[in-house]
């Protein structure tokens, strides 16, 4: 068993920080909410529908995976109008959506760069355009920020909020500081298992504990355990 048992709603306006250690079922869940891999039970709800029984209600989503699905003889703006065509999009609609989200995602000087000789911060940018180019409702994104540099991971992180403004956005992520800085609720992954679902604020409010405190000590309890 790689998820077992792990139930939480999402609102839009909302930007949820997926937490956990390597190996507690992160990217796993992500797939299942994706709808790249069905869940052996449970259901994955879309608007009260069940995702992997209505296909279409992919469309309503943007998902972008822990590496990013680049064509690399591509350029940018090729493979996003690509992405649009996939998403049904055509003609005049396409085109602004693409120009759109090479604004909205910083890359209107790399629209015409090879996807192969992007540098990784830009690598992940475009990655993360493909996943908003039709404007979900909802956007996953795993590991969006990982090894970029502290000015690339910023970047992302700003956009990642500017994006929770109006929709629902799941950040998985096994950095805290990633959480703290964008997101206002928390859901800690632990064996496969949902440790926690709360706001940022309820932490210090009711728990008077910060996320690291509770991260630490849930990963910590498990491992103690383990070892007995």
């Amino acid at each position: 068993v790689i998820v077992d048992g792990v139930t939480f709603a999402l609102d839009r306006g909302c930007v949820l920080g997926l937490l956990g250690v390597n190996g507690a079922g992160k990217s796993t869940t992500l797939r299942m909410i994706a709808g790249l891999l069905a869940p052996s039970a449970g259901k994955v709800l879309f608007d009260g529908h069940e995702l992997h029984e209505e296909p279409a209600l992919a469309r309503r989503l943007g998902y972008l995976p822990e590496t990013p699905p680049l064509y690399a003889e591509l350029r940018v703006d090729e493979y996003l109008a690509f992405c649009t065509r996939l998403r049904g999009m055509r003609g005049a609609d396409a085109r602004k959506a693409v120009d759109r989200v090479l604004e909205r995602c910083a890359l209107g000087d790399m629209r015409r760069r090879l996807c192969g000789n992007l540098s990784k911060g830009f690598a992940q940018r475009v990655g993360i355009a493909q996943a908003i180019v039709h404007d979900p409702e909802l956007i996953v994104l795993d590991e969006p920020a990982s090894g970029l540099d502290p000015v690339q991971a910023a970047s992302i992180r700003n956009l990642v909020s500017e994006l929770g403004r109006d929709r629902a956005v799941i950040l998985s992520t096994h950095l805290l500081h990633d959480v703290t800085a964008c997101c206002a609720r928390v859901a800690i992954l632990h064996g496969g298992c949902l440790r926690y679902d709360g706001t940022l604020a309820d932490l210090s409010a009711t728990h008077g504990e910060n996320l690291e405190t509770v991260f630490l000590r849930i990963a910590s309890a498990d491992d103690a355990r383990a070892a007995a």
